[in-house]
């Protein structure tokens, strides 16, 4: 039997004490190598990390996070690559599937809603993810939110972050083919921990309307206080059936919409100069 692929898993932490060690504990027996880049974190995040074997360095904390995945991802070193967030989890069933594909006898599926197995000529050189998201006591079956996929699983070389958005996937040079089953994200298992998120990612949306030239006027306005939030809720709540998720989505639909008037008022701030945004210290 040929011998397994070696796995390297490559986090961006920042002031993740409370996600880092049952991050690394789901990881335990799957990984040959754990490489941390922590952007200068002021609780426990770089010293629980090394508690658990994880190779840290030490760099600044950047406004684009992706700068400091992909930090991590070059510094790896297994043929292949999982890149994590410090807030998500590998399930059993999904450290499975990892170890076939590190085998080399298993290429995952088409898709993720298909039976049908991966079976082109040429071997996949990533894989999308599922995400299982998880949100004021409830894991999202619908609200846009499932199966959340991302491209985290890759043949080193073969993938980077293009690191210019917070919401961009890897880039990749090759086929791709899917995962069956879910990885875990506990990115806000509480409200008070989406609202810090939203700090974090209102002000990034505002720097970039500020970049785009979005100007402050009545059309403006309306179509961001008003316009956008109302349809992004209908969309996420009725389109994408959020009110099948309960509480939480009609939690999530609401202030989803309601990120476009936070972004907007941020804007307001930055072009009048009653707000100089620094986006290390809005998000902890």
């Amino acid at each position: 039997m040929p011998k397994s692929a070696t796995l390297s898993i490559a986090l961006a932490t920042y002031n993740e004490q409370d996600n880092i060690v049952d991050c690394l504990k789901s990881l335990k027996g799957i990984a040959t190598e754990v490489i941390v880049v922590d952007g200068s974190s002021t609780d426990q995040t770089r010293q629980l990390a090394k508690k658990h074997k994880a190779k840290v360095y030490k760099t600044t904390n950047k406004p684009i996070f992706h700068i400091n995945k992909n930090l991590a991802i070059k510094k790896c070193k297994g043929d292949w690559i999982l890149q994590l967030d410090a807030d998500e989890r590998l399930t059993p069933e999904l450290k499975e599937e990892i170890a076939q594909v590190l085998s080399g006898s298993y290429f995952g599926y088409t898709d993720w809603r298909s039976s049908q197995k991966y079976q082109a000529d040429t071997p996949p050189v990533a894989y999308w993810l599922k995400r299982r998201n998880y949100f004021l006591g409830h894991y999202f079956t619908k609200s846009g939110q499932y199966p959340d996929p991302v491209i985290r699983l890759f043949r080193r070389g073969f993938a980077t972050l293009p690191a210019k958005s917070v919401h961009e996937q890897m880039k990749v040079n090759g086929p791709l083919a899917w995962l069956k089953s879910d990885l875990d994200h506990f990115a806000t298992p509480t409200f008070s921990r989406y609202i810090q998120r939203e700090n974090r990612y209102s002000s990034l949306t505002a720097q970039e309307l500020k970049d785009g030239g979005v100007t402050i006027n009545p059309f403006s306005f309306i179509n961001f206080i008003f316009i956008k939030p109302l349809s992004t809720f209908l969309a996420i709540y009725l389109r994408h059936k959020g009110f099948q998720d309960g509480f939480s989505g009609f939690v999530f639909a609401l202030f989803s919409g309601l990120h476009h008037a936070l972004s907007y008022i941020k804007l307001w701030e930055l072009k009048s100069g009653k707000r100089n945004l620094n986006l290390q210290t809005d998000w902890s």
